[in-house]
């Protein structure tokens, strides 16, 4: 199997030779028996052809769910919301409502397409889960998203069973990463278990009945031994992680090997500027030591008791050292291979999506 990259999507702090705004108006039905007009804004590159995605901004995308109900409240954003992410229920009327919409509408078409193929067997066969990706760097967000979508997923008819599970489940143990001489390469991919989350998923996707996965705890930073994430035959799957969208990578006999990603139906990247991104991750260390940090048990107990000026050096001394040289070779470049790209600002909100058109 051949893996072509895909053409990454333009960023907002990267520019293109020359943008030429193309406006493509349409017809689209958000609520049944309710038309409406959009008017979208595409981009092309000059002498490069028409870009492999329709560009939205904030406006644009929320029309595309209105007058539907709102299913979270303000009790279920509180607890739904990360350390340092502001998520309101505007945000969830606005961004995330419209986005359950397209996923439901994909699920369905996932469903007319396995009744495609049982008739062309002429067998019937069991629906598989779909399979949703979330991926983007350390402290941008996407655990947030990633629980959103699985509540307001779980409120759709057909998909009452959301099952969402994260790849830091598939990290090595603290002692065979400082075995291998990679503590200060958590979270870069060799940094985990590859071959055991491709085969998590891939019993996933085939239909088998019960998988199971690692337990992994933020406050021990270690793989909890004895315990288990148990998955029973989803009618979907949010798999959230750093490399989730990782090309594969080439088998020792030199053929091509599969991705967790081909397994995807659906898949998002959530984006920032790396500038944005490093404030959140010192923002959120700050925060860290008068929670997660201050429990005794917790891996990281010695910064509780940094001063304010200690911590945010600490943390960018992380960042610098750790999570950007991993965000910049390693996450970003995967930006494109993904369905849906959501674009953040320095407040945390989103204002921009691009989807990859069909």
């Amino acid at each position: 199997m051949w893996d072509i990259p895909s053409p990454m999507p333009p960023r907002r702090d990267q520019a293109l030779t020359i943008h030429l705004p193309v406006v493509v108006h349409f017809l689209i039905r958000p609520v049944e028996g309710r038309i409406m007009s959009v008017t979208l804004l595409r981009t092309e590159a000059n002498g490069d052809g028409v870009s492999p995605f329709v560009e939205l901004d904030r406006q644009t995308w929320s029309r595309l769910a209105a007058q539907m109900e709102q299913p979270l409240n303000e009790e279920d954003v509180f607890r739904l919301r990360g350390l340092g992410d502001p998520l309101d229920m505007k945000e969830v009327r606005e961004v995330y409502l419209p986005l359950s919409r397209l996923l439901h509408l994909y699920v369905e078409a996932s469903h007319q397409l396995h009744a495609a193929t049982t008739t062309f067997l002429g067998e019937q066969t069991q629906r598989t889960p779909f399979v949703i990706g979330v991926a983007g760097s350390v402290a941008v967000g996407k655990s947030t998203i990633a629980r959103v979508l699985r509540e307001m997923l779980r409120r759709w008819p057909g998909t009452p069973n959301v099952e969402l599970i994260t790849t830091d489940g598939f990290l090595y143990p603290l002692a065979e990463l400082k075995r291998r001489h990679l503590l200060e390469r958590k979270g870069f991919p060799e940094s985990y278990d590859r071959r055991g989350l491709l085969r998590f998923v891939s019993e996933v996707k085939g239909g088998a009945e019960e998988v199971r996965a690692p337990w992994y705890s933020h406050v021990t930073y270690d793989i909890v031994p004895g315990k288990e994430v148990v998955v029973r035959r989803p009618d979907v799957l949010i798999v959230e992680g750093l490399n989730v969208l990782a090309p594969a990578r080439p088998r020792m006999d030199g053929k091509q090997g599969l991705a967790v990603s081909d397994f995807f139906d659906f898949s998002i990247y959530v984006d920032a500027k790396t500038a944005y991104i490093e404030e959140w991750y010192v923002d959120r260390f700050r925060k860290l030591r008068t929670t997660a940090f201050a429990q005794p048990e917790s891996y990281f107990h010695r910064y509780a008791t940094l001063s304010d000026d200690d911590a945010e050096s600490t943390a960018r001394g992380i960042w610098k050292r750790i999570n950007e040289p991993n965000l910049e070779e390693n996450v970003l470049p995967t930006r494109g291979r993904a369905q849906l790209v959501l674009t953040k600002d320095a407040d945390h909100s989103i204002r921009r999506m691009l989807l990859r058109k069909v």
